[in-house]
């Protein structure tokens, strides 16, 4: 499950996927977004989703970001949780942690680590060498670092910073698992959604690998910080 966690680039990886049927869209709960950092230009926050699929509640997904006191550097974790029957197939909890700086208005990612059951990933980045170093699931991981690279839970971030500063990318680099790999990204047009908050304006983001035919739609709310409340 791990290796289909990874995979992901967003929030809809919480989304269980019972034989190979498609899952339906996740409503997002009580985000909670910090008063603006204006400083630093992000604002924490902490957001807790639920992952239906033929409108059974099959998992839950808790997301939270922190910044270290008095640093510029900030901590983003992310659990999910299989339920019910599922909890067969997916009896660990999936755990996510991305540390991370500030590169000028860019999120620059320091640490990676995720954990699902035995099976780990440790990442660490060196921007000074250009390495990416540490463990994949007890193999050992050295790769070199593209320029902007974001990890699976940085990107997360980056996005809504880029959308903050209406300048998104059309292409990001970014580590899953044990390889860098270039997905792309656009940005689709607008719409009003319903939410465990009420209705909300949000801007819709695709991005699917460079040449893949699986497409990820996100919606991010401008007025909650640019979060993501539905994939």
């Amino acid at each position: 499950m791990l290796k289909a966690i990874l995979a992901a680039s967003i929030v809809a990886a919480v989304a269980m996927q019972a034989a190979g049927a498609a899952p339906a869209p996740i409503p997002a709960a009580s985000p909670t977004p910090a008063p603006p950092d204006t400083a630093a230009g992000i604002a924490p926050f902490a957001a807790h989703f639920v992952a239906q699929w033929k409108d059974i509640n099959v998992g839950t997904s808790d997301l939270e970001l922190t910044r270290e006191p008095g640093r510029d550097q900030y901590v983003y974790t992310w659990n999910t949780r299989a339920r019910g029957i599922f909890r067969i197939f997916y009896s660990h909890d999936v755990m996510q942690t991305s540390v991370f700086g500030l590169h000028g208005t860019h999120i620059r990612p320091e640490k990676y680590r995720a954990q699902d059951g035995n099976a780990k990933v440790s990442a660490d980045f060196d921007w000074e060498t250009g390495r990416v170093q540490g463990l994949s699931e007890g193999k050992p991981l050295d790769l070199a670092l593209r320029a902007d690279t974001q990890d699976v839970m940085s990107i997360q971030v980056e996005v809504m910073q880029d959308l903050k500063n209406g300048d998104l990318p059309p292409i990001f680099w970014i580590f899953e698992t044990n390889a860098i790999k270039d997905f792309e990204y656009t940005r689709a047009g607008t719409a009003r959604i319903r939410t465990e908050l009420g209705e909300l304006d949000t801007v819709v983001v695709t991005s699917r690998r460079h040449g893949g035919d699986r497409v990820l739609r996100m919606w991010f709310a401008p007025s909650l910080g640019y979060v993501p409340v539905q994939a």
